[in-house]
């Protein structure tokens, strides 16, 4: 129908006259309340943003000269973070003579590739940028979180939690 009539029954409706398809030969337009649809498409956005996760992308710092206990525990600040969905930068800060040294760098990241390949994969391989080395890891595609502890009966007793307990600890410990 022709646009003046079309716009004249949307008023007499008291609606709104929306073009929804302009490439389209003739052009497509509905009759709607335009408010209520901007309402509506609103929300649908607000909502789809709720279950979104933003990826952040997480640092965590080595040193060269980094001891086994910090390494260890920067590692599993690692597959902590990537447990919760986010990217890591692993990087390496070198200082003074430090930098005339890569390869030390270079075997730790390399290292931490290697321990962390069930759960991660690095997005690119180390690399050396002035004073720092760094690479990015990401979560596997098929990796899974920890296991779930075992979970109890909530009937069960205290006593029978203890002979439960009791028997778990001899089937473990043969000594005991």
């Amino acid at each position: 129908m022709p646009p003046q009539q079309a716009l004249a029954l949307a008023r007499s409706k008291g609606l709104d006259l929306v073009e929804v398809a302009a490439a389209a030969m003739p052009p497509v337009c509905r009759i709607m309340d335009f408010g209520k649809y901007q309402y509506q498409e609103q929300k649908r956005t607000r909502e789809a943003r709720k279950h979104q996760k933003v990826i952040e992308v997480k640092e965590i710092k080595f040193r060269p000269k980094v001891d086994e206990h910090d390494y260890l525990f920067k590692k599993k600040h690692i597959e902590r973070f990537l447990e919760d969905g986010d990217k890591v930068k692993a990087t390496i800060f070198f200082r003074g003579r430090e930098m005339a040294h890569p390869e030390i760098g270079q075997r730790i990241l390399e290292r931490l590739l290697d321990e962390l390949q069930e759960v991660a994969v690095a997005e690119n391989m180390p690399r050396r940028e002035g004073n720092t080395m760094h690479v990015i890891l990401g979560r596997k595609a098929g990796a899974k979180g920890h296991a779930a502890p075992k979970a109890r009966p909530a009937s069960a007793s205290a006593e029978e939690a203890d002979e439960a307990e009791d028997v778990d600890e001899a089937e473990t410990n043969p000594t005991a």
